[in-house]
């Protein structure tokens, strides 16, 4: 086997690897120029959401009272 720092095949082992590298950056490169990040608006969450569940939950014992034990789902799946 010859040594290839001897024979000049070293000239085509760093050139694939300086390939390999150079592609590397160009996908990374384009990768984040072409990546799209969309701009996400604060939420703001309601802080009397615990009492309008409680009312609802209140009313809907009440209706279940009154209906009868068996009931038909409201969507079909």
């Amino acid at each position: 086997m010859e040594n290839p720092f001897e024979s000049g095949h070293i000239k085509n082992y760093i050139l694939l690897y300086v390939s390999v590298v150079v592609i590397m950056v160009l996908f990374f490169i384009a990768s984040t120029l072409f990546n799209d990040v969309a701009i996400m608006d604060t939420k703001i969450f309601d802080t009397n959401a615990s009492e309008a569940i409680v009312q609802n939950r209140q009313e809907e014992k009440q209706t279940q009272s009154i209906s009868s034990q068996i009931r038909l789902m409201d969507k079909a799946y």
